[in-house]
């Protein structure tokens, strides 16, 4: 059920600049208070760029989708299949590498939204779970993918600029 407010959009090329600014933006709202300036600066200087931004949306496998609430952008995911999977690149399943929505606009539905869209993707795509990484610190987002079904299966490192952090492996099975 989508909330009549809320469309969800593939994004386009074109949509790069656009992609590239709420991407930044939405890190660091998220990460800025946990983080040194400095290794912020230091991911989204590789992560956040016009020619990577480009790349990701040129690859088959990695599908961007804005959220619209009442036609303004509210957030974002990007969802990976097959080999532009991160980690497992398991045929039988989908990851969700990103989901973020702007701060004005939580508590208005929109990553459950992307996140059943998600969902209905891998099940229209016939795929056994989803599957995403999460930072271990980030209480709020493990209780809302806790929430949706999401377990942890495991657990990778994570380079933000020089601080090793862990990310936690979720799943759902589907």
């Amino acid at each position: 059920m989508t909330d009549h407010n809320i469309i969800i959009q593939k994004a386009t090329i074109a949509d790069a600049p656009t992609l590239l600014a709420l991407s930044r933006k939405t890190f660091f709202d998220s990460f800025a208070h946990l983080n040194t300036a400095e290794n912020m600066e230091a991911y989204a200087s590789n992560a956040f760029t016009s020619k990577r931004v480009r790349a990701e949306l040129n690859n088959p496998g990695s599908l961007f989708y804005f959220a619209l609430l009442n036609g303004n952008i509210a957030g974002y995911i990007k969802i990976n299949l097959d080999a532009a999977q991160t980690e497992l690149q398991d045929g039988k399943a989908l990851e969700v590498e990103r989901i973020y929505v702007l701060a004005e606009y939580h508590g208005k539905k929109i990553g459950h939204e992307l996140l059943n869209f998600a969902f209905q993707m891998a099940k229209d795509k016939y795929l056994q779970y989803v599957w995403l990484g999460v930072w271990e610190h980030n209480q709020k987002a493990l209780s809302f993918y806790e929430k949706h079904g999401f377990k942890v299966f495991g657990s990778h490192p994570f380079m933000l600029g020089s601080d090793k952090q862990t990310d936690l492996l979720m799943k759902k099975e589907l």
